[in-house]
C-alpha cells in the first residue's frame, strides 16, 4: 500500500528536532511514499527548505502565510512569502485560511492575506491548501470573489457536514483532509458524513505533531501514524 500524507510539519525542529532521521524511516517503512509540507511563516522557511533536501522526491514543500501568524504588520512578511515562490520550486500556496477560534481582532488582514495568497495561486495555476477553524462563512465569502475554474486544492482537517462538503464543492475543484480526528470516540457524526462522500474526494493526512489518532491520541503526531487514519 502506497499512502501520500498530504498535510504535515515535520520538518519543524521544534517538534521533532532530536529524531527526524528516525521519523523519516518510520514513515517510510508504513508505505508513506510522499509528504507534502505546508509553510507556516517566515521563520519556518529554513527548515522546511532544509528538511526537502533530505530526499526531495519523497518530501514537496508548499509555501504560505498561516492565519494565525498574521498581525498587524503582516504586508510586509507577506511579501515577503511570495517572493520565495521565485526562488524556489513550491507546489502549491499553503497554510492559508482564516481562523477565528481564539483571538478575532485580525479578522480584517486574515481576510486580506487570504485573499492575495488565493490571487496569487489563481493566477499562477497552483493548489491552495485551507485552514478553516470558526471561519467557514468568512472563506467562502471569499472564495466566491474567485473564479471557481481557477481554484483548487484542499480543505484541511475537514470536520463539517455533508451540507458543508456540498458547499466546498460549489467553490472550487476541492479536495477534503481526513485526519486523526476521524478515529476520537466523539467525532461519529464525521465518520457518518465521510461515508457519504465520494472516496475520490478525499484526501488523508497528519497534521502532525497535532491530531494525533487513536491510540496515539494525546502523544505528538508523525506521519508514520497515517494508517490509522486510513483504516
Amino acid at each position: 500500500m502506497e499512502i501520500i500524507d498530504t498535510h504535515t510539519h515535520i520538518y519543524d525542529k521544534n517538534d521533532f528536532g532530536n529524531d527526524q532521521e528516525d521519523v523519516i524511516i518510520r514513515m517510510k517503512k508504513e508505505g508513506i511514499t510522499h509528504a507534502i509540507l505546508p509553510n507556516i511563516d517566515l521563520n519556518t522557511i529554513p527548515d522546511l527548505l532544509d528538511f526537502e533536501r533530505r530526499d526531495p522526491n519523497h518530501f514537496h514543500c508548499m509555501m504560505g502565510l498561516h492565519p494565525e501568524n498574521i498581525q498587524e504588520n503582516y504586508k510586509k512578511e507577506l511579501n515577503s512569502i511570495l517572493e520565495e515562490f521565485d526562488n524556489h520550486k513550491y507546489y502549491g500556496v499553503g497554510e492559508i485560511g482564516i481562523d477565528l477560534y481564539w483571538d478575532q481582532s485580525h479578522l480584517k488582514e486574515q481576510i486580506e492575506a487570504f485573499e492575495t495568497q488565493v490571487d496569487y495561486a489563481s493566477k499562477n495555476e497552483l493548489p491552495i491548501i485551507i485552514h478553516c477553524r470558526n471561519g467557514f462563512k468568512e472563506i467562502q465569502n471569499c472564495l466566491r470573489e474567485f473564479d471557481k475554474n481557477k481554484i483548487f486544492g484542499i480543505f484541511h482537517s475537514f470536520t463539517g457536514t455533508k451540507d458543508e462538503y456540498e458547499e466546498i464543492k460549489n467553490l472550487g475543484d476541492f479536495k477534503i483532509g481526513v485526519n486523526g480526528i476521524i478515529t476520537f470516540k466523539n467525532s461519529e457524526n464525521l465518520r457518518k458524513t465521510i461515508k457519504e462522500i465520494p472516496l475520490s474526494d478525499i484526501v488523508l493526512e497528519t497534521d502532525a505533531p497535532y491530531l494525533a489518532p487513536i491510540p496515539y491520541r494525546g502523544k505528538r503526531n508523525e506521519s508514520s501514524f497515517i494508517v490509522k487514519v486510513a483504516e
